[in-house]
């Protein structure tokens, strides 16, 4: 059971779609109305003004387990125009990051008619991260160079671009994150690469007329690190229903990484994908949205204390657009 465990550690730590020091982690968030955590283009797409509060706690039982807050802000100005901002605070043992982005988002229409859907949106991000990782109650009778017994901290900036195109039903998005490299001085440049760009592509189709009181939305999104070519996808399904106060909606995604970690079993050498599933439900009160999300690692090598547990308060606020396009599309609508 001790070498499984450390095995664990190994395979959580490797798999940067667990948990990376690279700017705002991508969990399963964006699935809660708030594609803008993800894609800058999305910043005052919607027909609404969205503020999302998000909390995150993994393993509650573990002491300094990976957790995450985040509070972002997109709105609409004007015609063609999109602003927004994210804040966020990450912690993951001794490791942690907080940091924040603004962006500025250009919209594009080519609607024949005011209530028709059929826009492209180009959207840009500048952000600062500050990394620290806390060394003071490391054990300094190793020797270790590395080592120095302090709260080590270094900050740095960087930028997000995407683009989305939102016609009618569908939806397809694509966002580079981190797009210049930088070197991050906390830690040990013979380890760590300067190049930290992950790409993203993700679309969506919701199914169903406009109006009708249920709709059906498949989507998935596809992750890859250029460094070290890993990739994951997430595999969703979300249904909504609508009712008399807004509407009520859940879900189902399915997250599996194409890299595996190798573990030992008894006498064998095995190899692990890291998988999560992650049911979700919500509820549109008038302005107001509640979402609760948790996620299951599935696989030999996890933790058995529980899984991940995540809550999304949101509120829409006027702006943006006096009346909802003539589509079924979740995302904007």
């Amino acid at each position: 059971m001790k070498i499984k465990k450390i095995y664990l550690i190994l395979l959580l730590l490797a798999t940067p779609f667990a948990h990376a020091q690279d700017g705002l982690p991508i969990y399963l968030d964006y699935l809660s109305d708030n594609l803008y955590l993800l894609h800058p283009s999305m910043a005052g797409a919607a027909t609404h003004n969205q503020v999302r509060l998000t909390a995150r706690q993994q393993w509650f039982d573990q002491n300094e387990a990976p957790n995450l807050q985040t509070l972002s802000f997109n709105a609409r100005l004007g015609d063609r125009s999109g602003i927004g901002a994210i804040v966020y605070n990450d912690q993951n043992g001794y490791h942690s990051q907080t940091g924040g982005y603004i962006t500025y988002a250009h919209h594009l229409m080519f609607s024949r008619s005011e209530v028709d859907l059929n826009q492209l949106s180009f959207g840009l991000s500048a952000g600062l991260t500050q990394n620290k990782l806390d060394e003071t109650e490391f054990d300094l009778t190793d020797l270790d160079p590395a080592v120095q017994g302090i709260i080590q901290s270094t900050s740095y900036f960087n930028i997000d671009a995407g683009v989305s195109y939102n016609f009618l039903n569908f939806s397809g998005h694509f966002t580079v994150k981190n797009l210049i490299f930088q070197n991050r001085s906390i830690y040990d440049d013979e380890f760590e690469s300067n190049n930290q760009r992950r790409y993203l592509l993700g679309a969506a189709y919701a199914i169903g007329a406009y109006g009708a009181t249920w709709t059906y939305e498949p989507s998935i999104l596809f992750q890859l690190v250029e460094r070290t070519e890993e990739k994951a996808l997430d595999v969703n399904f979300k249904a909504y229903r609508e009712m008399d106060f807004g509407s009520l909606w859940g879900g189902l995604s399915y997250r599996r990484s194409f890299d595996g970690s190798e573990y030992i079993d008894g006498n064998e050498i095995k190899d692990q994908q890291l998988q999560y599933i992650t049911p979700i439900v919500g509820v549109n009160y008038n302005n107001f949205m509640f979402a609760y999300t948790y996620s299951y690692q599935v696989g030999t090598i996890k933790f058995e204390s529980g899984g991940f547990h995540q809550i999304t308060l949101g509120y829409d606020f006027l702006g943006g657009r006096p009346e909802p396009y003539d589509c079924n599309c979740p995302a904007i609508n």
